[in-house]
């Protein structure tokens, strides 16, 4: 094991700000959703532009699935997405009683292959929800274009995509009905736990307001800061549990306000590994297309086919090294749930199993050093010995 401090995987870069804002709202005696929710929604709306509204929420997972529940999606419907995913992508599906429909994806961009939708397409299928891989835009005219044509509503997984932009707009500024996005610890910002879903969709926007907390047809702060008794309430849906705090919104308001700088720190770490790693038996990350930004919310080598040493055994080199690591993803066809419910194999997906059985996500955060990921392209250079 290396004497020397480990590179994590991932890391958030928290300042001053962001510390004084959680301060600031601990004292204010107002904790949950309220003022810095509403203030975190209204920045985030303004950020991305093109008339979205912006609706906070306290994970991704509680966005994607308020968002499909907005579109109408229940039982005995079917939802088209890719196997090369995190769970929760497919999971909300199921949430609704609904069924998903697992396509392969592109094998240069690892994400979800418009040229397999249309054969996936049956009467029950309502939506489609492409998922923006590692920082990267999705294919999204090519997605419309299949959707339009089917009339399909389209809902963005774009967790790994602040602040992408795919055909010059920023993500969740596109055509789609609903874009999604997430705050996790070690998403390109943070707050904790977190997700924001964007729509320009007046309808689905209240709806999803309403849903993320309780199905109430008035929010605790409206109700609790009122100058006149408004202790009634009404129940107008089951809904759920969803709503984001104002200690995460805090966090949020001031990363936002860096996500450019994160963006750009995240860029030159890839260029560096681009520029450091060209001679070795990888094949490097996609970039983005020309005149787009990727986010580099990961940055995922794959073992080149001359590569002699196995993908797990690289990943423990690395490791002993004190370097962390991860692999994106343990595709869905091979969970035990997903491939017993829909009889899924890897022959299925041939482009997804092969990128994963060559993936190896390296560490990459707006805090990194330079001098750290020399570390990792040291420890990468032996590992592949």
């Amino acid at each position: 094991m290396s004497s020397k401090r480990d590179v994590p995987f991932a890391l958030p870069e928290i300042g001053q700000d962001e510390i004084s804002e959680v301060i600031n709202v601990l004292r204010s005696g107002w904790v949950t959703t309220g003022p810095k929710a509403l203030q975190f929604e209204a920045d985030f709306a303004a950020f991305i532009g093109g008339g979205v509204q912006a609706v906070a929420v306290n994970s991704a997972t509680a966005g994607l699935h308020l968002g499909l529940e907005a579109l109408g999606v229940g039982p005995g419907d079917e939802v088209i997405t890719t196997v090369h995913t995190f769970t929760s992508t497919a999971e909300i599906v199921r949430y609704l009683g609904a069924d998903p429909v697992f396509v392969d994806i592109e094998p240069e961009t690892l994400c979800l292959d418009p040229n397999q939708i249309e054969a996936a397409i049956t009467p029950r299928t309502k939506a489609i929800i492409p998922m923006h891989f590692g920082g990267r835009a999705a294919p999204m005219s090519r997605v419309f274009e299949v959707a339009q044509r089917h009339g399909m509503r389209v809902m963005e997984d774009a967790a790994h995509a602040l602040p992408t932009t795919c055909g010059g707009k920023l993500v969740g500024s596109l055509d789609s009905d609903v874009c999604v996005f997430s705050f996790y610890a070690n998403k390109t910002m943070t707050t904790g736990e977190g997700g924001m879903l964007l729509t320009r969709d007046p309808s689905i926007a209240a709806r999803a307001r309403v849903m993320r907390l309780h199905g109430i047809s008035k929010d605790a702060f409206n109700r609790y800061t009122s100058k006149t008794p408004a202790w009634r309430y009404e129940i107008i849906a089951p809904g759920y549990k969803y709503n984001l705090t104002d200690i995460a919104a805090a966090m949020g308001i001031h990363q936002l306000k860096r996500v450019r700088e994160f963006q750009a720190k995240r860029e030159k770490i890839a260029h560096f590994y681009n520029e450091a790693l060209a001679d070795l038996p990888v094949i490097l990350p996609p970039a983005a297309e020309r005149g787009d930004v990727h986010a580099w919310h990961l940055y995922v080598v794959r073992l080149g086919d001359s590569c002699r040493v196995p993908r797990d055994k690289v990943i423990e080199r690395l490791f002993a090294a004190g370097i962390g690591c991860s692999v994106h993803y343990i595709p869905l066809h091979l969970h035990p749930y997903w491939r017993e419910t829909y009889k899924l194999n890897p022959v299925m997906f041939p482009c997804s199993q092969k990128a994963y059985e060559k993936s190896i996500s390296l560490p990459i955060y707006s805090a990194m050093t330079l001098d750290d990921a020399k570390r990792v392209i040291k420890a990468v250079r032996h590992a592949l010995v």
